[in-house]
């Protein structure tokens, strides 16, 4: 009798992945691209600068909009879905570009990074310097920085992303930002639960994936996870699971590809 349950739950969450998945496979995607000949992943709207992190806080903050920092590296397989499904979805990317200023880095680069303090130094070693073990890592830096600003870049940003997020968490991890919401609520699940109940008391739809893989806090129990695990400086990628007042908690890992 139990055996015929767990089948039948197991069906059911088959029939709603393929479902969502055809769902999905209606929308107008944009164009997939590959990766480049440093094996990362390119978005043609990506800024390209000269990584004087200072001067591109300011350049951001002139457009009214703010800096994120999105570190990936060869070989990830999360860093390959966020662009091939996050930020093929227009609505996500529609929003990343008004509102922010994306540069992306290389956890094993070699190019010349200035940090907001005004030192020196190349993407490697910034990485290890802001403690970036994982890609992808996003992080982002406020509006403004003060002239004259001592403190590194990993002690002044306001809200740091690990692994792979589902779109719509993904989305507003942004809108979070955006919004200032780690001001008011430090906690960013329990501040995506009020903008869920918000969105959908406006007749909005709420796109939380829900099947094996996906996760759906908001409307019930979790079949999986909406955060993915991040990739390590070893290639390793790491399991997580959501935890109270923390998007990830890494419990285990798995060897995985690297350069």
């Amino acid at each position: 009798m139990k055996s015929r349950f767990w089948i039948g739950i197991v069906i059911a969450l088959f029939g709603l992945t393929v479902a969502t998945g055809a769902a999905r496979a209606g929308e107008k995607l944009l164009p997939e691209i590959g990766p480049g000949e440093d094996g990362l992943y390119h978005q043609p709207w990506f800024q390209e600068t000269f990584l004087d992190l200072h001067e591109d806080i300011a350049e951001a903050a002139a457009k009214g909009k703010q800096l994120v920092l999105f570190w990936e590296q060869r070989g990830c397989p999360y860093c390959r879905e966020t662009h091939l499904v996050n930020l093929r979805i227009p609505k996500v990317v529609d929003y990343i570009k008004t509102n922010f200023h994306v540069v992306q880095l290389d956890l094993w680069g070699s190019r010349e990074v200035t940090d907001v303090d005004g030192k020196v130094t190349t993407e490697k070693k910034l990485a290890r310097k802001y403690r970036v073990q994982f890609t992808p890592t996003l992080q982002f830096f406020p509006p403004t920085i003060e002239a004259g600003n001592k403190k590194p870049g990993h002690d002044v940003e306001v809200w740091r992303l690990l692994g792979y997020w589902k779109p719509f968490h993904f989305h507003n991890s942004f809108v979070y930002v955006k919004e200032k919401g780690y001001e008011s609520e430090p906690n960013f699940q329990r501040w995506l639960q009020v903008r869920a109940d918000k969105l959908r008391a406006e007749g909005k739809k709420v796109e939380i994936w829900c099947g094996p893989g996906n996760g759906n806090f908001s409307n019930g129990p979790a079949w999986g996870r909406s955060v993915f695990s991040p990739v390590n400086r070893r290639g390793r990628t790491w399991r997580s699971r959501r935890r109270r007042g923390s998007p990830l908690q890494y419990t285990s890992f798995q060897r995985h590809r690297r350069r």
